[in-house]
């Protein structure tokens, strides 16, 4: 059981350790970013339940309309509603950076709690495949997300707006890509790969952005 609870843990949390080591320019309050990871992971039971009765009800029988619905949609939204409501008008929330990391770690509280119950149910023999896709895709959802966060809370225009929507349906739509190509059965592999690496790329970009916005910021707050 303690080797299955840390394989489920465990890569959420390096994840998370990756994104908040990248920021060497400030050092975010651990504090804050381990609650953004528990109401991520808290979340994870109203949407599992919702889904559950949604689905045991009959509610959806198109699979297309399930995956925007059940899966992208609901989880992007609850993930999108907690930083909305709890975090972005946070006083810690003080740089362009800071949205990333918070993105990621409500992502990966979802994503870890998720990964575990289904470990629990399935087995550790899933383990690794799933800290490659399901995992790591919730976290590159999630800094996507933060990334559009960061931008509007710091937006000197009208701009901050448009961010706000970004965060929300950016996020929506890479993970309805994501779910789409795990329903083509016997040539997901094939389509799952370039994505990944797209996914992974769009991320490490926005990283590097959010990090050249948190030095402008610095420099503009005479900071550095």
């Amino acid at each position: 059981m303690f080797i299955l609870v840390t394989a489920a843990i465990a890569p959420g949390l390096a994840l998370l350790s990756y994104f908040y080591l990248r920021n060497q320019m400030a050092t975010e309050p651990r504090r804050t970013l381990i609650q953004s990871f528990i109401l991520g992971a808290l979340i994870t039971f109203p949407i599992m339940f919702i889904q559950y009765v949604l689905k045991e009800e009959g509610t959806i029988t198109n699979q297309f309309v399930s995956n925007v619905l059940l899966s992208s949609g609901m989880e992007e939204f609850f993930k999108w509603l907690i930083i909305f409501s709890f975090i972005y008008r946070h006083v810690e929330f003080d740089d362009p950076y800071d949205g990333l990391l918070y993105g990621a770690g409500t992502s990966l509280g979802f994503a870890t709690v998720e990964n575990l119950l289904y470990l629990l149910s399935f087995g550790i023999d899933s383990a690794f495949l799933r800290a490659l896709l399901p995992v790591s895709s919730h976290a590159l959802f999630g800094v996507v997300m933060g990334y559009y966060f960061g931008k509007s809370k710091f937006a000197k225009n009208d701009k901050a707006v448009e961010y706000l929507i970004l965060s929300l349906f950016v996020p929506m739509i890479l993970h309805l890509v994501y779910n789409s190509i795990l329903t083509f059965k016997g040539f997901w592999i094939s389509l799952i790969a370039p994505f990944m690496f797209y996914l992974w790329w769009l991320a490490l970009r926005k990283v590097k952005l959010a990090h050249q916005h948190l030095v402008d910021h610095l420099i503009e707050q005479n900071k550095i």
